[in-house]
């Protein structure tokens, strides 16, 4: 095991169970709760669970207790292609392991099962549920240690994957840098989905580069350009269309989403996600 990835992983573990300690990050809003008991309002309870139609026929505010009523299903799907081998260090495919990492680290905390899916190249990799703290870990250093270099996701082969092995109703967290067009409805309608991207920061805000060699990390193509002020304006309407175009569709099927830098504390904002 590398010196890097037991450092990622020590970090990942000490903040979820540490950091996170009262902060579930595995909670599945709306679905898969049954009541339990209907009591008296008491100061520090949530409002939200005020019944207020008991509250208007016995004159004092009463609220409805929940449990839940089954295990949640936590999965969480890295789309790993070349695209991540961007700057130096591969930070990118390292900032995927270290939240598949926390969200692994946080369902063992929480007793959730865990289910994890690495999609690479034409190929797709499943850790079957799990509690087990051993495979979870197997799970985040199988994801540092994949060789994404000149490879291409098929995105909609992925969904389609997906979909058809997933077959209860699941928190999915889908990690990728979402660079690609991607159709999540198909998952959205079935699952609770929450999309986690990842950028490096230089990819939205890039340097003038001069003349230079630029190299595909999806294949072994090059190209000879100025990477010049006109070049970059190019490329940030374009980046800017598919991220808007992005965002639209994830609104419109209700998918959360969160944009997590390389060099951002990721626990800081996956926590904002469930606050």
């Amino acid at each position: 095991m590398s010196l890097a990835f037991k450092t990622l992983q020590l970090k990942a573990r000490y903040q979820v169970y540490t950091l996170l300690a009262g902060n579930n990050l595995s909670k599945m809003h709306g679905e898969g709760y049954d009541f339990s008991e209907l009591r008296e309002y008491q100061i520090g309870d949530d409002v939200r669970k005020i019944n207020w139609t008991i509250t208007a026929k016995l004159g004092r505010p009463y609220i409805k207790e929940l449990r839940a009523n089954r295990e949640l299903s936590v999965v969480v799907a890295a789309m790993m292609d070349g695209s991540l081998h961007f700057g130096e260090e591969n930070l990118k495919q390292h900032t995927i392991t270290e939240i598949a990492a926390i969200l692994g680290y946080s369902a063992h905390h929480n007793n959730d099962l865990f289910t994890g899916f690495s999609f690479h190249n034409d190929k797709h990799s499943v850790m079957p549920p799990t509690k087990q703290l051993y495979h979870i870990e197997n799970f985040s250093k199988a994801l540092f240690e994949l060789d994404t270099l000149h490879t291409a996701l098929d995105y909609t082969k992925a969904i389609q994957t997906l979909s058809s092995h997933i077959h209860k109703r699941s928190l999915l967290f889908i990690i990728g840098d979402f660079l690609e067009p991607i159709d999540l409805s198909l998952l959205a309608q079935k699952h609770e989905v929450i999309a986690i991207i990842v950028r490096h920061r230089e990819e939205e805000r890039p340097k003038k580069l001069g003349e230079v060699i630029l190299d595909n990390p999806k294949n072994r193509q090059s190209r000879h350009t100025d990477f010049g002020t006109i070049a970059i304006q190019h490329y940030l309407a374009r980046l800017k269309a598919h991220d808007e175009a992005m965002q639209t569709h994830f609104m419109q099927y209700g998918i959360r989403y969160i944009k997590i830098y390389t060099d951002e504390d990721a626990v800081g904002k996956l926590v904002r996600l469930f606050v």
